[in-house]
C-alpha cells in the first residue's frame, strides 16, 4: 500500500497541489481522476519519485519517501515498474529486447535467464510470435501491451500506469484495463493509473481519487461514483449525455442490488 499524506507542491510560488492526502491499496486498480491542469499528474509524479513535494509524506508500505537515503530510493526504484502514455518503447529494439531491457541493465541474471523472463511476461500480456519484430510493425494496442510486459519483467511490487489508454480505441482499451486489473490481483501489486477515460473509471475503478484544482475532491469506487453528490465529480465524469444517461441507468441498479441485498 502506498499512502499519501498533506502533500503539497508548488511551481514558482504557484500551489498545484494542496494538503492532498490518499490511500492506494495492493491488490487493487487505484485510479487518479481529473481534469487538465487540476494537479493529478503532479500527484503521480510526487508519488513516483519524479518530483519531490514542498511538504507532507509518500510512505510505501510504511516506508517514508521523504527520509529515505540515497540507497534506500535506488532500492525501492526496483521495486517500481512504470507504463508510460506513449508506451515508450525503444525502436531500434525488437518486442524481446525491449522487454528484456530492464531485466538487462538492473540484475545480473544470465541472457538466457533474462530471455526466459521476457518471454514469460510476453506470454502473460497474451502476445505470441512477436518477439523478433520491431515496434514499428506492430499495432498501438500491442505496443502498449509489450509495454506492460516490459513493466511487470522485474516483477514490481508497485506498477505505475499514464493515461494507459490514451489513443487506443475502444475496444482495445477494454482489452488493457483488463489486463492491468488482472495482472494487479495475480501479483498483488499497488497498481495506479493515472486515466481521463471514463469507461476505465466504471470498468476497473476499484479505488478512485479525484483531484480537482489541486485538491482531493472525492475518494470512492465505481460504484458510489454514481451516487455520488459531488458537483465537481459529477461534472467532469458525466460530462456527455451519454454518461448521464448511464449514470441514471447505473443509479437504479444500484438501488436495485441494495435492496435485493437487505432482503
Amino acid at each position: 500500500m502506498i499512502t499519501v499524506n498533506n502533500v503539497y507542491k508548488l511551481f514558482d510560488g504557484k500551489e498545484i497541489l494542496h494538503d492532498v492526502s490518499a490511500k492506494f491499496y495492493s491488490g487493487k486498480t487505484n485510479l487518479i481522476i481529473g481534469q487538465s491542469g487540476s494537479g493529478k499528474t503532479v500527484l503521480m509524479k510526487c508519488i513516483v519519485g519524479l518530483l519531490r513535494p514542498d511538504k507532507g509524506q509518500i510512505c510505501y508500505d510504511g516506508r517514508d519517501v521523504m527520509a529515505m537515503t540515497q540507497a534506500q530510493t535506488k532500492a525501492l526504484r526496483n521495486e517500481i515498474g512504470m507504463l508510460f502514455q506513449g508506451s515508450a518503447l525503444f525502436d531500434s529494439e525488437t518486442v524481446l529486447g525491449n522487454v528484456m531491457f530492464p531485466l538487462r541493465m538492473f540484475t545480473h541474471d544470465s541472457y538466457a535467464a533474462c530471455k526466459k523472463r521476457a518471454e514469460f511476461c510476453l506470454e502473460r500480456v497474451n502476445l505470441k510470435g512477436v518477439n523478433d519484430l520491431y515496434p514499428s510493425e506492430i499495432s498501438g494496442g500491442m505496443q502498449k501491451r509489450v509495454a506492460i510486459a516490459r513493466a511487470i519483467a522485474l516483477n514490481p511490487k508497485y506498477l505505475f500506469c499514464d493515461e494507459p489508454n490514451s489513443g487506443l480505441d475502444p475496444k482495445t482499451s477494454i482489452l488493457i484495463d483488463e489486463l492491468l486489473s488482472d495482472i494487479t490481483r495475480e501479483y498483488n501489486m499497488t497498481t495506479i493509473i493515472n486515466t481521463h477515460d471514463m469507461n476505465s473509471v466504471i470498468g476497473i475503478g476499484e479505488n478512485i481519487v479525484f483531484i480537482n484544482k489541486g485538491y482531493r475532491e472525492w475518494v470512492g469506487n465505481k460504484n458510489k461514483i454514481f451516487t455520488s453528490s459531488n458537483e465537481a465529480l459529477n461534472d467532469f465524469v458525466f460530462a456527455t449525455r451519454l454518461f448521464k444517461e448511464v449514470k441514471g441507468y447505473m443509479i437504479e441498479e444500484y438501488r436495485k442490488q441494495e435492496a435485493t441485498e437487505e432482503k
